[in-house]
């Protein structure tokens, strides 16, 4: 347990401690779990040691209640990205975080010291939030939904933000549209469904066949079984937007196929790592510019339509819509699993193993 210090009044604005009951705290290290290098879950390591970084004036030091696993944390732990973060080994995965607010920095004035907030760091962060203390930026955060525990809160910032970036950022969907998402089974298809119904679109989408009853359910007026129906056969009509959460050869050109003229396609896998990690940073990230470029400019002439590649960002106006979305019961991600900390091995295993479809939290006491 780190030192208790009395602290000469409870109102005091800290950059590194926070109060407790009158107390003054400094946290200087604190529980995380460290990637010293790419493989298995088994090189994960939870260490009691992990150095607390002082906060700058727009930080914010988090208190995590439950952390959620994306799939961008089991690939970069199996070495996606590494161009970018092999240099900065060892890194703390993690992206979505639900707890209390520990410690603000000093130019931070939407959020103080115990509130309950949820929140999701950018996917090039090496200080993650696989942590008893994270760190985020103000804009990172909004209040946690007041009917949601931190489990569920936990589960919702980092997909429903990657949806949100690609639907209301770059689409612009607006009421009455027509809206495709294909993948509506995973997180961030789930949130892209509950985001466009709420928007007033009209919204069709494609599953395995244990989540169609789900997305019905949520507001989808079609849900195609992809593993036994021919997409082009079952979805008729054309979309103003498709959000590809697959992002293979075959699910690109049936979205483009399905866009209405001024339409756009978005997907989830853009090339700028894959590039990037095959090339490095100095060759990989112009490459990739060039191919995103070069298919911007094919599919504006042979269809009418916009291309992107769309990646989850910090958007305090997006984040803060999410929660009043969730407060009016328009957005929730089941959880499926939760884990303590503690077996962070044993739950990236049963990603791995795809032993758990749906969403597992990792949970501190």
């Amino acid at each position: 347990m780190p030192a208790l210090l009395p602290s000469p009044t409870s109102k005091f604005r800290l950059r590194s401690p926070f109060l407790i009951s009158g107390f003054r705290t400094l946290v200087t290290t604190c529980r995380a779990v460290l990637l010293p290098h790419f493989g298995g879950p088994e090189v994960l390591q939870l260490r009691s040691d992990v150095p607390v970084p002082i906060l700058k004036p727009h930080e914010v030091l988090v208190r995590s209640c439950a952390v959620s696993i994306n799939p961008l944390d089991t690939r970069m732990r199996s070495g996606y990205g590494r161009s970018i973060f092999e240099p900065l080994l060892p890194v703390i995965l993690g992206r979505d975080i639900s707890g209390e607010v520990a410690a603000v920095g000093s130019s931070v004035r939407s959020v103080s010291v115990g509130d309950e907030v949820f929140g999701a760091l950018h996917p090039t962060a090496v200080r993650g939030t696989y942590a008893d203390y994270a760190i985020l930026s103000e804009e990172e955060l909004s209040a946690k939904p007041v009917s949601f525990s931190h489990v569920e809160a936990s589960a919702i910032p980092f997909a429903a933000l990657t949806a949100w970036r690609a639907l209301k950022s770059t689409a612009r969907i607006t009421e009455g549209q027509r809206v495709l998402v294909i993948g509506g089974g995973g997180a961030v298809g789930y949130a892209a469904v509950q985001l466009s119904v709420a928007s007033g679109c009209h919204v069709a989408t494609t599953c395995g066949s244990q989540s169609i009853e789900k997305l019905l359910a949520a507001g989808a007026e079609q849900a195609v079984d992809y593993t036994t129906e021919g997409i082009e056969f079952k979805i008729k009509g054309k979309f103003d937007a498709v959000l590809d959460t697959i992002g293979v050869p075959d699910t690109e050109r049936i979205g483009i196929h399905l866009l209405n003229r001024g339409g756009h396609y978005m997907t989830l896998q853009g090339e700028a790592a894959s590039l990037t990690d095959r090339y490095g940073v100095v060759l990989g990230l112009p490459f990739s510019t060039g191919v995103l470029l070069q298919k911007q400019l094919k599919y504006r002439f042979s269809h009418g339509i916009e291309y992107w590649w769309t990646y989850m960002r910090a958007d305090s106006e997006g984040l803060e819509e999410i929660r009043r979305l969730c407060e009016a019961e328009k957005l929730k991600i089941p959880v499926e699993k939760t884990f303590p900390i503690t077996q962070v091995r044993e739950a990236h295993d049963a990603k791995d193993k795809n032993l758990i479809p749906g969403k597992v939290v990792l949970e501190f006491d």
